[in-house]
């Protein structure tokens, strides 16, 4: 036993040609596919910049709507006594906001599985995998943040 070395699993980075990500079937064992795979990776690093503006574009969206109907509802109650025509537009603004929310969550999840896979795909240690994904972010960053401004 004195001259074996533990084999387990890399906690270094490593220039390499082959790699396992994220599943069995994505299994790399060639120039192409690493160059294919950090591509790919490339992508889902773009896709989650993009879906971090889109989410504040919407939050933003919804907000103003909520406050431009609940402006128009105040508006409308000054003018005239409350009654039971008067639940209609809180209902609809509350159903506006709840149907944004909603979607909002979703997209939250769909960005927090991303993130998750970008990191495990990042965790296989290549450094081809994790350029991919730096450079992926900055290119999304670089191309997504300057949309906000057009809110």
């Amino acid at each position: 036993m004195a001259g074996t070395e533990w084999l387990g699993p890399r906690m270094h980075f490593i220039f390499s040609n082959e790699v396992v990500l994220l599943f069995d079937f994505w299994n790399v064992h060639s120039p192409a596919g690493m160059a294919l795979s950090v591509l790919v990776v490339l992508f889902l690093a773009v896709l989650y910049e993009s879906i971090k503006v889109g989410k504040a574009k919407l939050l933003h969206q919804a907000v103003v709507s909520v406050s431009v109907l609940s402006s128009q509802q105040l508006t409308e109650e000054t003018d005239q006594d409350s009654s039971a025509s008067d639940s209609a537009p809180v209902s609809r603004a509350r159903l506006r906001w709840f149907l944004c929310h909603f979607g909002q969550s979703l997209i939250h999840v769909v960005q927090v599985v991303i993130g998750y896979f970008m990191m495990l795909a990042v965790m296989s240690y290549n450094t081809w995998i994790f350029f991919g994904v730096i450079l992926g972010s900055a290119v999304g960053y670089y191309l997504a943040y300057p949309l906000l401004s057009m809110v």
